[in-house]
């Protein structure tokens, strides 16, 4: 198939740096535990569910079809081939790929059969209605364990959990304009989850298809194919510029603002409502790009295991969007765009997608970011990503200081050597809660004196 054929393609080459950003999900933190819970969590205040579904049900029978209808096949009814991305796989409505497990889990099962032939499950939900409200919000999480499988067994798994805009249902050939939400994606058994936006036009665009506006991070605490994990995505449009967020376990890694394209594209990819897939793929674009796809080796029977999945709405204005000429606090602030400095020095990264860091970084060192806008609720969370090639026995703390460079510090956190000046990491930090709108230091405290950090970009989260 051609890349021109209207089918959501996804990633056929590694991603660019997106803008990143830290979420309101924290609230859900009671189901971040690595063992299923059976039931998704209630809904944190001002949040009404709209959509569940724990998987509750005998073992070995197939999903409700009151919430989901199978894609079945390798195309959608005269679509193109291979799901468009390339995958060799035959999905299927057979409880051997699709099932509940008895325990309040849904299994997507890949499994090949003795003539090497692979079969798989893709569900798709009937509701394709999923948006905010004017002024609100849309939180889309699932809480999922990835096909437990790694190394050259793993080669071809492709597990995801993602979304596409309700206009693809039935045309099939309006892909990447009517939008692609992926909130979790993984191949080849990596300890890596990428989340992508896909709009615009293909190839390229303003939203660089195929590949989209992605980034990735590892999982947290256990990784994304040894526990579980829930993957969420908040579409937010009480802030302006209206913003796609994207997080795991409550972390934010990726956002997607709508001034990151221009208008009309931005429309066409969020003026009406999106439905939920869960599928693991095997082979194709995205395994493809990073080191090719299946083979014999490659492990049958593995499952991507669902916990739950659950669609939430917020109404209303929940935020006041910050000031004309502000920086927002909750979307990346990219480290090279200070407004003063001392000690500070920028060049190329090697991050996810080039661009910019700050580096050469040592005791005594800041940087500034003005009109940092935190709103009336506050902030509680400090995250930035950074790398570190000290020598050993070298380490400093990263702080911020608001309204001056010797004020107290509202948060901070340690850092030594991440194993080279770029080789880079997602660091949270809790903080003193902040409002209103204010003057950011980054400051750089050590008790050596070499330098001990590089600085891609930072946010802010509640």
């Amino acid at each position: 198939m051609s890349e021109t054929s209207g089918t959501p393609i996804r990633r056929r080459r590694p991603l660019r740096r997106a803008l990143l950003a830290v979420a309101s999900a924290l609230a859900l933190a009671t189901a971040w535990a690595t063992t299923a819970q059976g039931a998704a969590p209630t809904p944190p205040t001002g949040w009404t569910q709209v959509f569940v579904d724990d998987f509750n049900g005998t073992a070995g029978t197939g999903v409700s079809t009151s919430n989901w209808q199978y894609a079945t096949g390798t195309a959608y009814p005269g679509g193109p081939a291979n799901w468009g991305t390339g995958e060799v796989e035959t999905m299927t409505n057979s409880t051997s790929n699709v099932s509940l497990d008895g325990n309040g889990n849904l299994r997507i099962t890949p499994v090949r059969d003795s003539a090497g032939n692979w079969t798989s499950g893709r569900i798709e939900t009937n509701r394709t209605d999923f948006q905010p409200p004017a002024g609100g919000k849309l939180r889309v999480e699932a809480r999922l364990q990835m096909p437990n499988v790694t190394g050259t067994p793993a080669e071809g798994y492709w597990p995801a959990f993602w979304m596409l805009g309700a206009p693809y249902r039935g045309n099939y050939q309006n892909w990447p304009s009517v939008g692609e939400l992926d909130i979790m994606e993984n191949v080849h058994g990596r300890n890596t989850v990428w989340a992508t936006m896909h709009c615009g036009t293909n190839p390229g665009g303003p939203c660089n298809e195929t590949t989209g506006i992605g980034s990735s991070t590892s999982c947290p605490s256990t990784t994304c194919q040894s526990g579980f994990h829930t993957y969420t995505m908040e579409w937010d449009r009480s802030v302006t510029p209206e913003a796609i967020r994207f997080s795991v376990d409550g972390v934010n890694f990726h956002t997607v603002t709508a001034n990151q394209v221009d208008a009309t594209t931005w429309t066409n990819a969020t003026d009406h409502g999106y439905f939920i897939i869960l599928n693991v793929a095997m082979g194709g674009a995205f395994p493809d790009a990073f080191g090719g796809g299946l083979d014999g080796d490659t492990r049958s029977g593995v499952p991507m295991v669902v916990d739950y999945v659950q669609v939430l709405s917020a109404a209303g204005s929940t935020t006041t969007p910050p000031p004309t000429g502000t920086r927002d606090a909750y979307s990346a602030i990219q480290a090279e765009s200070y407004n003063g400095q001392s000690g500070v020095s920028s060049e190329t990264t090697t991050d996810t997608g080039g661009g910019q860091n700050i580096g050469s970084l040592a005791g005594g060192d800041w940087a500034l970011f003005q009109n940092v806008a935190f709103g009336s609720t506050a902030a509680t969370q400090f995250v930035a990503r950074v790398a570190s090639g000290a020598n050993t026995g070298v380490s400093g703390l990263v702080e911020v200081r608001l309204d001056s460079r010797t004020s107290t510090p509202v948060g901070s956190f340690s850092i030594a050597n991440t194993g080279g000046w770029q080789s880079w990491r997602t660091v949270p930090a809790n903080m003193s809660g902040v409002t209103g709108t204010h003057d950011v230091y980054l400051t750089f405290t050590s008790g050596q004196a070499q330098d001990f950090v590089n600085v891609n970009w930072f946010n802010f989260g509640r």
